[in-house]
């Protein structure tokens, strides 16, 4: 099972006193902006590390395969905005064993979590983990800029 990461959010009230001003829908578009924008710092940092622990010699890489994509699963079952990185194509080589550069790369959890007779270098855990304090700042800055180009427009409108 995933290790879980906790962080609070400290700094909000300015923000929050923005989204009281505008719709729900200018919401939820600058969210997903803003949180795609941190998301993708994080999945960055992802691939820098699967590039480290890539093997070089074959022609699959980790890093190539490292995706960020949108959860629509939670948004509409929860409302909450949600993305996902991970490692494309599933844990199961098909069909053999494919070399070409975009090949499946089932062996990525491995080097992540390890096993019985290797250490794990995890990379994608250490991403998150290094790297939420920028990625926070980064969706706070990025949504704060959202709003106030709504709060912009709905002046102008206004007029």
């Amino acid at each position: 099972m995933a290790d879980a990461i906790e962080f609070s959010l400290i700094g909000l009230d300015n923000l929050l006193g923005k989204l009281d001003s505008v719709k729900q829908g200018v919401k939820v578009r600058g969210g997903r902006f803003a949180l795609r924008k941190a998301a993708q710092l994080i999945a960055d940092k992802a691939k820098e590390g699967a590039q480290r622990v890539d093997d070089p010699e074959t022609g699959r890489s980790i890093a190539d395969n490292i995706a960020l994509r949108w959860n629509g699963r939670v948004f509409k079952q929860t409302g909450d905005l949600a993305f996902r990185i991970g490692v494309r194509h599933g844990a199961v080589l098909k069909n053999g064993a494919d070399t070409s550069t975009n090949a499946p790369t089932p062996h990525w959890r491995l080097i992540e979590f390890g096993t019985e007779k290797m250490q794990a270098q995890p990379f994608m855990r250490s991403a998150l983990a290094d790297n939420i304090a920028a990625a926070t700042d980064t969706f706070i800055t990025e949504y704060e800029k959202a709003i106030d180009r709504a709060v912009r427009r709905a002046d102008r409108k206004g007029r």
